[in-house]
């Protein structure tokens, strides 16, 4: 069965939902080495062999947010919350610069306020001006509104991540307060597109309730929506946060996270041929090795944390987040 639907792969032909969830349920080691090998293939013809770096600064992790699965959000009162100053953020990216980075992502917790929005807009302006408009510029800053979005693409950004985290409205549901909606974060993935900006989403993989078929629903969304770029991992526990309580022993399913989100990877590249794929450190938080294994996965794109060393500790999404020292 599973050389039969290699050949239509071979034969550029697309693959139902049934063979999607065929490969996505793939357990034995032969098999998920030629799952790997065939997205890796993909990878090649339509990307090249080659990985691009972009060197992430996570600025700030306050957040208006209470995202019930996330280590930032606001009801944690045990996260102590910072703000980088302008000057910090500006010569990480300059390092990055240096160290020929194409380009910088620009991530923290979502604000609307006008001094944020300025703030965004002041750095964006900034790196254009120190690169001399050749360090491309990705903002990770949440839900806003159209006119901000405009504002900072106008400024010089172009690309957007803002991961969906699933499909599944009614698992969105459960994983956020009521004021959170599915509706205006896909909302604000169309006002990005069309404002012309390069968008990337993503999702979480391993929820509690989540299942194969929720998965596969998100990769025909990223086609729905012909996304650019793609951020997906692992779902991780963060302690003090409601969905780590439906999660009791997360060792015991550390394995199953891990290659899941590598099997995500490598179906997704298959089905997509050549979008752009990140190989997330939340892989590597579950294996040492986790983010090189997602680009032989198939993924094409490391996201390097170039943030002050200061201020790591205090941003992690997730527990035993790698690279904070």
């Amino acid at each position: 069965m599973l050389s039969e639907i290699f050949s239509k792969i071979d034969s550029d032909k697309e693959l139902s939902k049934d063979e999607l969830k065929q490969l996505l349920l793939l357990e034995d080691k032969k098999e998920l080495d030629q799952l790997f090998q065939k997205a890796y293939e993909i990878k090649s013809k339509y990307i090249g062999r080659k990985v691009w770096f972009r060197g992430i600064i996570e600025f700030s992790n306050i957040c208006q947010k209470d995202c019930y699965y996330c280590g930032i959000r606001k009801s944690n009162k045990s996260v102590e919350r910072f703000t980088m100053k302008k000057e910090e953020i500006l010569a990480g990216a300059e390092w990055a610069f240096k160290q020929n980075y194409g380009s910088i992502v620009l991530q923290s917790g979502e604000r609307n306020d006008k001094i944020f929005i300025d703030f965004i807009t002041e750095l964006v302006t900034g790196i254009k001006k120190l690169s001399d408009g050749k360090l491309g510029i990705t903002l990770s800053v949440g839900e806003q509104l159209f006119e901000t979005y405009k504002k900072w693409f106008d400024a010089g950004a172009h690309r957007y991540l803002l991961r969906i985290e699933t499909t599944n409205r009614d698992l969105y549901k459960s994983l956020h307060p009521s004021n959170h909606t599915f509706g205006k974060r896909k909302g604000c993935l169309a006002f990005l597109k069309e404002i012309g900006y390069q968008v990337g989403t993503g999702v979480m993989i391993g929820l509690p309730g989540q299942n194969i078929d929720d998965l596969i629903n998100d990769i025909l969304f990223f086609r729905e929506l012909d996304i650019d770029m793609i951020g997906m991992g692992p779902y991780i526990v963060s302690p003090n946060t409601p969905t780590a309580l439906n999660v009791p022993d997360f060792k015991a399913i550390k394995e199953h996270q891990y290659l899941m989100a590598i099997k995500m990877i490598a179906v997704t590249r298959i089905f997509l041929k050549d979008v752009n794929i990140a190989s997330t450190t939340a892989l590597q938080a579950l294996k040492p090795y986790g983010r090189e294994m997602g680009l032989k996965a198939g993924a094409n794109i490391i996201m390097p944390n170039v943030t002050d060393t200061r201020f790591r500790a205090n941003y992690q999404l997730y527990e035993d987040k790698p690279c904070i020292d």
